[in-house]
């Protein structure tokens, strides 16, 4: 089974039409289950999601997306753990050239245990930390 990491990016730009990335988004995404993907996301990502969405389109569309992210048999969610947590405190600490967020080294940390390579973002700084993002302009 394939697994694809999904971002903060990724699930707002699903969620929200008025998304630049809304288009590209919902291609990668049907073209991700046409493959037979499953999607992996953390708690984290989650927080951040729902709180994005709420602020941007409203605390009834934040609820739709929480709900759906719950009852999709092919979303995995990946909770952040201590050593998770440990682990990506050291990427925090080491990239200070970088403007990683916490959530971001806690996904490089799941993608890495996953050995996964993709991610549904548009965020460079998985770029930076060597993944490929999937949504891009150019595409």
């Amino acid at each position: 089974m394939q697994f694809l990491f999904v971002d903060t990016q990724g699930w707002a730009a699903l969620s929200n039409k008025r998304d630049s990335f809304h288009l590209k988004a919902v291609t990668v995404n049907k073209a991700s289950i046409k493959q037979g993907k499953k999607f992996i996301t953390s708690n984290y990502i989650l927080d951040e999601t729902y709180t994005l969405i709420l602020s941007r389109i409203g605390h009834t569309e934040a609820v739709k997306f929480g709900e759906m992210i719950h009852r999709t048999p092919i979303i995995q969610i990946v909770h952040v753990t201590e050593a998770i947590e440990k682990m990506a405190w050291q990427i925090f600490k080491k990239y200070s050239d970088k403007k990683f967020s916490f959530t971001d080294c806690t996904s490089f940390v799941i993608m890495n245990q996953h050995r996964l390579s993709e991610a549904f973002t548009n965020d460079n700084h998985f770029e930076q930390m060597g993944y490929k993002i999937l949504l891009t302009k150019d595409i």
